[in-house]
C-alpha cells in the first residue's frame, strides 16, 4: 500500500527529526496505529511534501518522524475546474469528496437559480466549512498532496467572468438531441483551464444558458443517461483526465 498522508501547519519539514501532533497525531497513533519503521507522507496540502519513517509513536497524538528531504509537486495542465450547483443535504459533501478522489483542481459552490439550497449568513459559512473540510479528507484519503481550493460561493456573474476566461468553458446540459456535442468528442486544450458547470438538480435555466454563452461556454453532454447533479461532476472530471492524459 501507498504511504499514508498527514497534513503539517505551516512549512513542510524537510531533513530533521519531526513530531506529528494535534489532531493529525492522534489520527496517526489511535486510529492509524503507525508504529516504528513504518513510512508516512507529510504535506501542506498545496504541493510540497516529505516522506518519512516512523521512528516511534508516543502516547495517543505524538508521533515521532525521521523526515527525508522536501519535494513539491508541479502542478498539471490542463487545470480542471468545476463549478458546482448546491445540492441538497449532504450530497454537497459526496460531490467534493469524489470529484477530489478523482483528481479535480478546484471546485467553486453556485447557487443557481433552481438550487433548493441556499447559502446565506451563518449557514451558508457553516456548509463551505464542511466543503472544504471534506476536500482535505479525501485529499488525504486519495494520497494527495495538492488538494484542491474549494471558493467562496459564488454568483452567476461571478461563474460567467470564470467562464470567460478559461481556455475550455463547459456547462452540462441535459439533452435527449443526438446530434448535440458530447463532452467525449469536445476539442480540449492541451494546457490552461478548463471551467465545467454542473447544473442542480432541475437543470440550468435558460437565463443562465444565455448569460454563459455569452461568457463564451458551450454546452455538451455526458452521455444518454441523466446523472445526478452530485455524481455529474466526477463523471466529467475523470472523462477529461482521461482525454488529456493526466490519467496516463
Amino acid at each position: 500500500m501507498t504511504a499514508p498522508v498527514f497534513v503539517v501547519d505551516g512549512p513542510v519539514p524537510g531533513d530533521r527529526t519531526y513530531v506529528l501532533d494535534g489532531a493529525e497525531g492522534r489520527h496517526a497513533v489511535s486510529v492509524k496505529r503507525l508504529r516504528a519503521g513504518e513510512t508516512v507522507v507529510l504535506t501542506d496540502g498545496l504541493g510540497s511534501w516529505s516522506e518519512g519513517v516512523v521512528a516511534a509513536a508516543e502516547g495517543k497524538d505524538r508521533l515521532v518522524v525521521e523526515v527525508g528531504p522536501v519535494r513539491v509537486e508541479a502542478e498539471e495542465g490542463p487545470r480542471i475546474t468545476v463549478v458546482q450547483a448546491l445540492p441538497k443535504g449532504d450530497r454537497g459533501e459526496l460531490a467534493v469528496e469524489t470529484m477530489t478522489e478523482t483528481g479535480v483542481d478546484a471546485i467553486v459552490p453556485w447557487a443557481a437559480s433552481r438550487c433548493i439550497t441556499q447559502w446565506r449568513g451563518e449557514r451558508g459559512a457553516k456548509a463551505l466549512g464542511k466543503w472544504r473540510a471534506t476536500a482535505r479528507e479525501a485529499g488525504k484519503q486519495s494520497r494527495r498532496v495538492r488538494f484542491p481550493e474549494v471558493a467562496d460561493a459564488a454568483s452567476t456573474k461571478e461563474v460567467a467572468a470564470l467562464l470567460d476566461a478559461a481556455d475550455l468553458a463547459v456547462v452540462l446540459h441535459e439533452d435527449r438531441d443526438a446530434q448535440s456535442t458530447a463532452l467525449a468528442s469536445a476539442q480540449l486544450p492541451a494546457a490552461g483551464e478548463i471551467v465545467l458547470v454542473v447544473g442542480p438538480e432541475g437543470g440550468v435555466s435558460p437565463e443562465e444558458l444565455k448569460v454563459f454563452g455569452d461568457a463564451g461556454a458551450r454546452a455538451f453532454r455526458l452521455g444518454r443517461s441523466v446523472l445526478r447533479t452530485s455524481t455529474a461532476g466526477t463523471a466529467a472530471v475523470a472523462l477529461l483526465l482521461g482525454r488529456t492524459g493526466r490519467w496516463g
